[in-house]
């Protein structure tokens, strides 16, 4: 038994994370009911199936090789290879199958620690893969979803953590920060969803008329409202996940930047804050109720890569930026035929313009390394400046665009993409499940009963 894996300072750690990871969870179902709210009502069970396989696909398999891929950095740091990081982190290595105490920490340091964060980091793939189902949902088959999820979490997920999340990534060490994950998580999940928008085309009805009366018709409006809820309620949650508690030096960003828990906290209220009050601006000069709802989502997303190291005012005055260029970003994908009012505008657009802001703002802070390491790898040896980040940007955009694109290629030869256009009329739920929500059948069902309780009462 190896009782430096058992102290009291790496249970506290435990928590930490385990409390991180529950609440990506709790951003998962988030999205779940603001798209079950938005969806048609025929298609609302559908939805929320898809969302939920989806997501635990993306995340079982990154439990398979992902993991490891992402851990990949911090073995380069120390001269060892991509076999060694799978052999102790894939889901039969000796990281992923032994208990901490009984894990030599000159092998594995931490063991119970990064056991745990393999959950949260499992969680990060399933958030991806319910993002870029919400962009979709109420067109894509669920064949290729399911597919695209297996292969988001088992390799594309992690690989894109590994350019641009963490402290010893190969971006990062050259001047790339992040802290809430939006490279790997807003970029990524925006970049796919706007190649599978592209390919998949807009919802009957969505963006221009369709002659038989068709279009988008949420169910539930308030219920979207309570999923964004209680996507703020998670996100706090998730930023704390998103680095260390390092005894003597407190709260560092997973970039191993200086930072504090107090700050880092006060700066996401502040970014909901000041998208909420750009977003009321917004939804009154275009009169859509939606930008209220929003509003804090742009602002947390166009701030989150400096959420760790700005001063509030900054971060302040970059969330108000925040809805304008997700409305921005909307009318654009319109105009080009994308049917997605959230995913590409928040993801990417604010995404995008936050990750280079950054860049600009804390140009020279000092980040990435590991602790011990040294050359190439000495801790905080590198600089924040916006050519990298830049450089970041067009690195996950080229991996999640051009994958997107072949998996979408290879769906629409060898059966379709896009469900059919009577599978869309009839409804998901009847389609796949023999269930149906539908207003019209509903109303179909009351008015055969008044008819029958009619002949009843002659």
């Amino acid at each position: 038994m190896f009782k430096f894996q058992t102290t009291t300072q790496l249970f506290a750690e435990d928590i930490l994370y385990s409390v991180a990871a529950a609440s990506v969870i709790l951003i998962v179902l988030g999205l779940t009911l603001v798209d079950v709210g938005l969806a048609r009502r025929k298609n609302s069970l559908d939805t929320a199936v898809q969302k939920l396989a989806a997501s635990l696909i993306a995340g079982l398999a990154t439990f398979v090789v992902g993991y490891a891929i992402w851990a990949w950095q911090f073995y380069q740091a120390f001269g060892l290879t991509l076999g060694d990081s799978l052999r102790d982190f894939w889901i039969g290595g000796r990281g992923m199958t032994s208990f901490a105490g009984h894990i030599d920490p000159a092998a594995i340091p931490s063991a119970d620690v990064q056991q745990i964060f393999v959950v949260f980091f499992a969680t990060f793939s399933m958030a991806t893969m319910a993002l870029i189902h919400s962009s979709v949902f109420e067109r894509i088959k669920p064949l290729p979803l399911y597919s695209m999820a297996l292969v988001v979490g088992l390799v594309l997920s992690p690989f894109a953590g590994y350019l641009c999340w963490g402290s010893a990534s190969w971006l990062t060490n050259r001047g790339v920060h992040d802290l809430e994950g939006v490279f790997p998580l807003y970029i990524f999940a925006g970049t796919f969803a706007l190649v599978l928008n592209w390919r998949l085309k807009p919802r009957l009805g969505s963006l221009r008329p369709d002659p038989r009366g068709i279009g988008p018709a949420p169910s539930n409006k308030a219920l979207a409202v309570a999923g964004v809820m209680l996507i703020l309620f998670a996100v706090p949650l998730l930023v704390l996940g998103s680095g260390y508690y390092v005894p003597g030096q407190g709260y560092l960003g997973i970039s191993l930047t200086s930072s504090g828990w107090g700050i880092a906290f006060i700066n996401v209220v502040v970014a909901y804050a000041a998208g909420a009050l750009s977003g009321t601006i917004v939804a009154y000069r275009t009169r859509e109720w939606v930008w209220v709802a929003l509003g804090p989502i742009a602002g947390i997303v166009i701030s989150g890569t400096m959420i760790d190291i700005a001063h509030p005012w900054v971060i302040m005055i970059v969330a108000l930026f925040g809805p304008p260029v997700a409305l921005l970003t909307r009318r654009v994908a319109f105009r080009f035929g994308i049917d997605d009012a959230k995913v590409v505008p928040l993801g990417l657009g604010c995404g995008v313009v936050g990750a280079i802001a950054c860049g600009f703002i804390e140009w020279g802070t000092k980040t990435g390394g590991y602790f011990g390491a040294t050359g190439d790898y000495a801790l905080r040896h590198a600089e924040i400046n916006p050519g990298w980040q830049a450089i970041g940007v067009l690195a996950i955009v080229a991996l999640a665009g051009v994958s997107s694109l072949l998996m979408a290629l290879f769906f629409e030869k060898v059966g379709g993409l896009r469900v059919s256009e009577a599978t869309e009329i009839e409804g998901f739920d009847r389609a796949y499940w023999g269930e149906s929500n539908s207003d019209d059948e509903a109303i179909a069902v009351l008015d055969e009963r008044e008819l029958v309780l009619s002949g009843l009462a002659d």
